[in-house]
């Protein structure tokens, strides 16, 4: 396995993985039509890669290529006040997505993948980052506490978690 950073070509590719998200469960809660479909999941997507945009993918392999296969990605997106994300904080705080393909998970590569885009956005000066997890989702909230965030909110069925990283 090896990390490489997100590329604009990655666009179709972080779809994928959004969607592997949406159904974490691993019963299919949406379809991929239906989730490019919503306007609120397209706030992930759409115009990848902005430049504020960072990202981290896992491929298969010793070397990074964008043409081997994804295992999985980390990326961070910021939204605004008039168009949130589900774990929106503030205007200048981007949002965490990952996922892991299924067939991937518990052998520590989302670990990986989070640890190394943290690096990258303190090395960019990012002040903090967000999420939204799920109620049940218990593996991916213990991985984000191991990495240090905390419960700020919550929204339906779902904690919004925020790290600092620089103050």
């Amino acid at each position: 396995m090896h990390l490489r950073d997100a590329v604009p070509s990655d666009a179709d590719l972080l779809a994928e993985l959004l969607l592997e998200a949406y159904n974490w469960t691993g019963q299919q809660r949406m379809g991929h039509a239906a989730m490019l479909a919503d306007p609120h999941a397209r706030r992930y997507l759409d115009g990848w890669m902005r430049p504020r945009d960072l990202g981290v993918v896992a491929v298969d392999g010793a070397a990074g290529s964008v043409d081997q296969p994804a295992l999985g990605a980390a990326w961070l997106r910021t939204t605004t006040r008039d168009r949130p994300g589900y774990g929106y904080v503030a205007d200048d705080v981007p949002e965490l997505s990952m996922a892991v393909r299924a067939g991937r998970r518990g052998a520590g590569l989302g670990g990986a993948l989070l640890a190394a885009l943290l690096d990258r956005a303190r090395a960019s000066g990012t002040r903090a980052v967000s999420l939204s997890v799920e109620d049940g989702n218990d593996r991916a909230r213990a991985l984000y506490e191991r990495h240090g965030f905390g419960v700020v909110g919550r929204t339906g069925g779902s904690d919004t978690m925020l790290l600092v990283l620089a103050r």
